[in-house]
Protein backbone atom coordinates (compact mmCIF):
# COMPACT_ATOMS: atom_id res chain seq x y z
CA UNK A 1 0.00 0.00 0.00
CA UNK A 2 1.28 3.52 -1.15
CA UNK A 3 1.34 6.49 1.26
CA UNK A 4 -1.06 9.05 0.02
CA UNK A 5 -0.02 10.85 -3.01
CA UNK A 6 -2.16 14.17 -2.32
CA UNK A 7 -0.45 15.17 -5.62
CA UNK A 8 -2.18 12.94 -7.15
CA UNK A 9 -5.56 14.28 -6.97
CA UNK A 10 -7.32 16.94 -9.07
CA UNK A 11 -7.99 20.28 -8.51
CA UNK A 12 -9.79 22.80 -10.45
CA UNK A 13 -7.22 23.88 -12.78
CA UNK A 14 -6.66 20.02 -13.69
CA UNK A 15 -10.33 19.54 -14.31
CA UNK A 16 -11.04 22.03 -16.29
CA UNK A 17 -7.70 20.74 -18.69
CA UNK A 18 -8.89 17.38 -18.83
CA UNK A 19 -12.45 18.77 -19.79
CA UNK A 20 -11.22 20.95 -22.64
CA UNK A 21 -8.86 18.64 -23.88
CA UNK A 22 -11.43 15.77 -24.03
CA UNK A 23 -13.91 18.54 -25.44
CA UNK A 24 -16.47 17.52 -22.55
CA UNK A 25 -19.05 19.89 -21.56
CA UNK A 26 -20.74 18.35 -18.19
CA UNK A 27 -24.52 18.05 -19.28
CA UNK A 28 -27.91 18.75 -17.16
CA UNK A 29 -29.29 15.89 -18.88
CA UNK A 30 -27.16 13.38 -17.12
CA UNK A 31 -26.62 15.67 -14.05
CA UNK A 32 -22.93 16.41 -14.51
CA UNK A 33 -21.40 18.25 -11.75
CA UNK A 34 -17.59 17.20 -11.08
CA UNK A 35 -16.01 17.60 -7.92
CA UNK A 36 -13.03 19.59 -7.67
CA UNK A 37 -12.03 20.13 -4.15
CA UNK A 38 -9.34 17.47 -3.26
CA UNK A 39 -10.71 18.01 0.45
CA UNK A 40 -14.10 17.18 -0.24
CA UNK A 41 -13.09 14.40 -2.14
CA UNK A 42 -10.89 12.76 0.78
CA UNK A 43 -13.73 13.87 3.42
CA UNK A 44 -15.87 11.89 1.57
CA UNK A 45 -13.33 8.75 1.29
CA UNK A 46 -13.13 9.22 4.88
CA UNK A 47 -16.72 9.51 5.55
CA UNK A 48 -17.68 5.85 3.50
CA UNK A 49 -15.08 4.31 5.84
CA UNK A 50 -13.03 3.13 2.67
CA UNK A 51 -10.32 0.03 4.20
CA UNK A 52 -7.38 -0.89 2.82
CA UNK A 53 -8.94 -4.35 1.60
CA UNK A 54 -11.90 -2.84 0.52
CA UNK A 55 -12.90 -3.28 -3.48
CA UNK A 56 -14.71 -0.41 -4.41
CA UNK A 57 -17.77 0.32 -6.93
CA UNK A 58 -18.19 3.86 -7.91
CA UNK A 59 -20.84 5.16 -10.37
CA UNK A 60 -20.92 8.12 -12.50
CA UNK A 61 -16.64 8.69 -11.97
CA UNK A 62 -16.75 12.17 -14.44
CA UNK A 63 -12.93 13.02 -14.87
CA UNK A 64 -12.12 11.14 -11.65
CA UNK A 65 -11.42 13.02 -9.26
CA UNK A 66 -13.57 10.88 -6.42
CA UNK A 67 -11.74 7.70 -7.87
CA UNK A 68 -8.30 8.92 -7.29
CA UNK A 69 -8.87 9.27 -4.09
CA UNK A 70 -10.60 6.07 -3.28
CA UNK A 71 -7.90 4.26 -5.24
CA UNK A 72 -5.61 5.34 -2.31
CA UNK A 73 -7.44 4.52 -0.01
CA UNK A 74 -8.71 0.85 -0.89
CA UNK A 75 -7.34 -1.92 -2.52
CA UNK A 76 -9.14 -1.82 -5.97
CA UNK A 77 -11.85 0.36 -7.47
CA UNK A 78 -14.05 -0.43 -10.19
CA UNK A 79 -15.69 2.46 -12.05
CA UNK A 80 -18.74 2.63 -13.98
CA UNK A 81 -19.07 5.10 -16.82
CA UNK A 82 -21.88 5.81 -19.32
CA UNK A 83 -20.46 8.81 -21.20
CA UNK A 84 -18.13 7.31 -23.64
CA UNK A 85 -15.60 10.15 -23.67
CA UNK A 86 -15.09 10.67 -19.91
CA UNK A 87 -14.74 6.93 -19.86
CA UNK A 88 -12.30 6.29 -22.88
CA UNK A 89 -9.99 9.18 -20.80
CA UNK A 90 -10.56 7.69 -17.13
CA UNK A 91 -7.81 4.81 -17.23
CA UNK A 92 -5.09 7.37 -19.05
CA UNK A 93 -5.88 9.52 -15.65
CA UNK A 94 -5.34 7.16 -13.51
CA UNK A 95 -2.27 5.65 -14.80
CA UNK A 96 -0.79 9.17 -15.21
CA UNK A 97 -1.33 10.34 -11.74
CA UNK A 98 -1.86 7.30 -10.20
CA UNK A 99 1.07 4.79 -12.24
CA UNK A 100 1.94 2.66 -8.71
CA UNK A 101 -2.62 1.84 -8.44
CA UNK A 102 -3.36 1.95 -11.89
CA UNK A 103 -3.26 -1.98 -12.37
CA UNK A 104 -5.74 -1.93 -9.00
CA UNK A 105 -8.45 -0.03 -11.35
CA UNK A 106 -11.33 -1.26 -13.58
CA UNK A 107 -13.70 0.04 -16.06
CA UNK A 108 -16.91 -0.58 -16.74
CA UNK A 109 -18.42 1.59 -19.63
CA UNK A 110 -21.89 0.69 -19.13
CA UNK A 111 -25.06 2.44 -17.60
CA UNK A 112 -25.33 1.56 -14.05
CA UNK A 113 -28.90 0.76 -14.82
CA UNK A 114 -28.02 -2.46 -16.35
CA UNK A 115 -24.88 -3.66 -14.57
CA UNK A 116 -25.24 -7.19 -13.38
CA UNK A 117 -21.46 -8.30 -13.09
CA UNK A 118 -18.52 -6.56 -12.35
CA UNK A 119 -14.94 -7.66 -12.97
CA UNK A 120 -12.27 -8.90 -10.43
CA UNK A 121 -13.38 -9.73 -6.58
CA UNK A 122 -16.79 -8.78 -5.38
CA UNK A 123 -17.14 -5.17 -4.07
CA UNK A 124 -17.76 -4.11 -0.64
CA UNK A 125 -18.37 -0.93 -0.49
CA UNK A 126 -20.37 1.29 -2.67
CA UNK A 127 -18.92 5.13 -2.77
CA UNK A 128 -20.55 7.56 -5.87
CA UNK A 129 -21.19 11.06 -6.55
CA UNK A 130 -24.67 10.05 -8.11
CA UNK A 131 -27.15 12.43 -10.76
CA UNK A 132 -30.20 13.56 -8.53
CA UNK A 133 -32.50 12.62 -11.71
CA UNK A 134 -30.71 8.62 -11.76
CA UNK A 135 -29.36 8.48 -7.80
CA UNK A 136 -32.33 6.52 -6.43
CA UNK A 137 -32.78 4.19 -9.20
CA UNK A 138 -29.15 3.27 -9.77
CA UNK A 139 -28.94 3.02 -5.71
CA UNK A 140 -31.04 0.47 -5.05
CA UNK A 141 -30.25 -1.21 -8.80
CA UNK A 142 -26.47 -1.80 -7.12
CA UNK A 143 -27.89 -2.63 -3.96
CA UNK A 144 -30.12 -5.51 -5.10
CA UNK A 145 -27.59 -6.43 -7.54
CA UNK A 146 -24.61 -6.60 -5.62
CA UNK A 147 -25.53 -8.26 -1.82
CA UNK A 148 -21.71 -8.18 -0.97
CA UNK A 149 -22.01 -4.90 -0.73
CA UNK A 150 -21.34 -4.00 2.90
CA UNK A 151 -21.18 -0.43 3.36
CA UNK A 152 -22.47 2.60 0.64
CA UNK A 153 -21.72 6.26 0.98
CA UNK A 154 -23.79 8.24 -1.57
CA UNK A 155 -23.60 12.08 -2.44
CA UNK A 156 -26.87 13.35 -3.68
CA UNK A 157 -29.11 16.03 -3.85
CA UNK A 158 -30.10 17.47 -0.42
CA UNK A 159 -33.47 16.91 -1.01
CA UNK A 160 -32.99 13.39 -1.93
CA UNK A 161 -30.35 13.05 0.88
CA UNK A 162 -33.44 13.85 3.33
CA UNK A 163 -35.70 11.51 1.79
CA UNK A 164 -33.45 8.66 1.88
CA UNK A 165 -32.99 8.99 5.31
CA UNK A 166 -36.14 10.09 6.50
CA UNK A 167 -37.99 7.76 9.50
CA UNK A 168 -41.26 6.88 9.51
CA UNK A 169 -43.67 9.41 10.68
CA UNK A 170 -41.26 12.61 8.57
CA UNK A 171 -42.84 14.51 5.87
CA UNK A 172 -40.60 13.55 3.53
CA UNK A 173 -40.73 9.97 3.96
CA UNK A 174 -41.44 7.80 1.20
CA UNK A 175 -40.38 5.00 -1.39
CA UNK A 176 -36.95 5.75 -1.46
CA UNK A 177 -36.79 5.48 2.73
CA UNK A 178 -38.54 2.20 2.62
CA UNK A 179 -37.07 0.72 -0.11
CA UNK A 180 -33.22 2.03 0.87
CA UNK A 181 -34.14 0.86 4.27
CA UNK A 182 -35.10 -2.65 3.53
CA UNK A 183 -31.54 -3.32 2.15
CA UNK A 184 -29.77 -0.92 5.18
CA UNK A 185 -29.79 1.35 7.73
CA UNK A 186 -29.68 4.44 6.02
CA UNK A 187 -28.10 7.95 7.52
CA UNK A 188 -26.93 11.38 6.49
CA UNK A 189 -23.85 11.72 6.66
CA UNK A 190 -22.89 15.37 6.51
CA UNK A 191 -23.94 18.30 3.82
CA UNK A 192 -21.72 19.46 0.82
CA UNK A 193 -21.80 22.95 -0.66
CA UNK A 194 -22.12 24.46 -4.18
CA UNK A 195 -18.69 25.66 -4.47
CA UNK A 196 -16.79 22.17 -4.43
CA UNK A 197 -18.14 21.27 -7.63
CA UNK A 198 -18.05 22.29 -11.77
CA UNK A 199 -19.94 23.94 -12.83
CA UNK A 200 -21.66 24.73 -9.57
CA UNK A 201 -25.43 23.45 -9.20
CA UNK A 202 -28.02 25.30 -7.97
CA UNK A 203 -28.96 23.24 -5.22
CA UNK A 204 -27.19 22.17 -2.22
CA UNK A 205 -25.66 18.64 -2.02
CA UNK A 206 -25.81 15.62 0.80
CA UNK A 207 -24.43 12.43 2.05
CA UNK A 208 -26.02 9.55 2.65
CA UNK A 209 -24.58 6.49 4.51
CA UNK A 210 -26.27 3.00 3.85
CA UNK A 211 -24.91 -0.07 6.65
CA UNK A 212 -26.54 -3.30 4.90
CA UNK A 213 -28.32 -4.81 7.28
CA UNK A 214 -27.10 -7.51 9.61
CA UNK A 215 -30.28 -9.49 9.17
CA UNK A 216 -32.75 -9.18 6.02
CA UNK A 217 -36.17 -7.78 6.96
CA UNK A 218 -37.31 -11.27 8.42
CA UNK A 219 -40.88 -12.11 6.20
CA UNK A 220 -42.21 -14.91 3.95
CA UNK A 221 -42.67 -12.01 0.88
CA UNK A 222 -40.62 -11.47 -1.66
CA UNK A 223 -38.89 -8.15 -1.36
CA UNK A 224 -41.06 -7.63 -5.13
CA UNK A 225 -44.12 -8.16 -3.26
CA UNK A 226 -43.11 -6.22 -0.22
CA UNK A 227 -42.43 -3.43 -2.67
CA UNK A 228 -45.62 -3.16 -4.65
CA UNK A 229 -47.10 -2.65 -1.50
CA UNK A 230 -44.53 0.42 -0.47
CA UNK A 231 -45.96 1.17 -4.39
CA UNK A 232 -49.15 1.23 -3.83
CA UNK A 233 -49.19 2.90 -0.56
CA UNK A 234 -47.53 6.21 -1.16
CA UNK A 235 -49.15 6.30 -4.87
CA UNK A 236 -52.11 7.58 -2.99
CA UNK A 237 -50.43 8.88 0.06
CA UNK A 238 -52.99 11.39 1.49
CA UNK A 239 -55.36 8.22 1.88
CA UNK A 240 -55.50 5.89 4.33
CA UNK A 241 -54.26 2.57 3.68
CA UNK A 242 -58.04 0.83 3.45
CA UNK A 243 -58.44 2.74 -0.12
CA UNK A 244 -54.67 3.03 -1.15
CA UNK A 245 -54.35 -0.73 -0.62
CA UNK A 246 -58.10 -1.57 -2.36
CA UNK A 247 -56.74 -1.86 -5.93
CA UNK A 248 -53.65 -3.90 -4.82
CA UNK A 249 -55.93 -6.21 -2.71
CA UNK A 250 -58.43 -6.52 -4.84
CA UNK A 251 -61.09 -4.39 -2.96
CA UNK A 252 -61.22 -2.17 0.45
CA UNK A 253 -62.66 -5.17 2.15
CA UNK A 254 -59.89 -7.49 0.97
CA UNK A 255 -57.06 -4.32 2.49
CA UNK A 256 -58.73 -4.03 5.51
CA UNK A 257 -58.46 -8.10 6.16
CA UNK A 258 -54.49 -8.07 5.09
CA UNK A 259 -53.63 -4.71 7.58
CA UNK A 260 -55.56 -5.77 10.42
CA UNK A 261 -54.20 -9.40 10.16
CA UNK A 262 -51.00 -7.64 9.83
CA UNK A 263 -51.76 -5.50 13.19
CA UNK A 264 -51.95 -2.22 11.14
CA UNK A 265 -54.68 0.09 11.64
CA UNK A 266 -56.74 0.04 7.99
CA UNK A 267 -57.32 4.01 8.64
CA UNK A 268 -52.89 4.48 8.84
CA UNK A 269 -51.15 6.27 5.89
CA UNK A 270 -48.29 4.74 4.51
CA UNK A 271 -46.15 7.50 6.08
CA UNK A 272 -46.29 6.12 9.34
CA UNK A 273 -44.94 2.54 8.73
CA UNK A 274 -41.44 0.47 9.02
CA UNK A 275 -40.73 -1.93 6.46
CA UNK A 276 -40.94 -4.61 8.60
CA UNK A 277 -44.64 -3.19 8.88
CA UNK A 278 -45.04 -3.33 5.21
CA UNK A 279 -43.33 -6.64 4.86
CA UNK A 280 -46.38 -8.01 7.37
CA UNK A 281 -49.25 -6.81 5.15
CA UNK A 282 -47.83 -8.38 2.11
CA UNK A 283 -47.39 -11.72 3.60
CA UNK A 284 -51.09 -11.19 4.96
CA UNK A 285 -52.36 -11.16 1.00
CA UNK A 286 -55.46 -13.09 0.71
Amino acid sequence: MTSPASDALLGPADIRELAAALGVRPTKQRGQNFVIDANTVRRIVRTADVRPEDVVVEVGPGLGSLTLGLLEAADRVVAVEIDDALAGALPATIAARMPDRAERFSLVHEDAMQVSELPGPAPTALVANLPYNVAVPVLLHMLDTFPTIERTLVMVQAEVADRLAAPPGSKVYGVPSVKANWHADVKRAGSIGRNVFWPAPNVDSGLVSLVRRAEPVKTTASQREVFTVVDAAFAQRRKTLRAALAGWAGSAPAAEAALVAAGVSPQARGESLTVEEFARIAENKQ
